[in-house]
């Protein structure tokens, strides 16, 4: 390799570098942490004190939380290492700052510097059930719906056929978007 070659290596080396670190988090909240921010907030929030006081404590609770975790939560329990199938975990960086006292976001970026993945999820969006016309979603948006609901649409062909479990299942899942569509029908 000539002294040019070495030069453009180098050179790409040191931008790529410059790249990566001008990525980096100084803060972690809401908009650049979602999910590990929001579920962590949920969770110290669910605490009571005497759980609190100890890490092993808080490990255990945090275990029992990840057991029940949906979609993106259940990611960042993998990733932190509270679920049975990870590879690797950080739980110990999670549990120690939370039984201090340390708020969601100051462990967040904890996590985030252990592992990058942690601020990278963010939850879907939710779509607003009291004025979507469900006739219009995809099949997928339907059976996610559905998914979060933990419910099934077994012997469902037909995107009609989702729909109108929706429908039935709406008044027991979402009440408040079923009496608004309720009161949307009547007017």
């Amino acid at each position: 390799m000539n002294v040019k070659s070495c030069m453009i290596v180098f050179a790409s080396i040191l931008l790529l570098v410059h790249i990566s670190s001008a990525k980096k988090l100084k803060e972690a909240n809401e908009e650049n942490c979602e999910v590990c921010v929001k579920f962590l907030s949920k969770f110290i929030d669910s605490l009571d004190s005497d759980t609190k006081s100890t890490p092993a404590k808080v490990e255990e609770a945090f275990r029992k939380t990840c057991k029940t975790a949906k979609k993106d939560d259940n990611r960042l329990c993998y990733y932190i290492g509270a679920t049975e199938d990870a590879a690797t975990s950080i739980v110990g960086e999670l549990t120690k700052p939370v039984s201090w006292g340390v708020p969601a976001n100051k462990v967040c970026l904890k996590l985030y510097k252990k592992d990058e993945q942690i601020c990278e999820l963010k939850y879907e969006k939710q779509i607003d059930l009291s004025n979507v016309n469900l006739k219009k979603l995809k099949v997928k948006d339907l059976k996610n719906i559905l998914s979060d609901w933990d419910e099934q649409c077994r012997g469902c062909t037909e995107k009609t056929d989702y729909v109108k479990r929706v429908e039935e299942l709406m008044e027991k899942h979402a009440p408040e978007s079923y009496a608004a569509r309720q009161k949307k029908q009547e007017l």
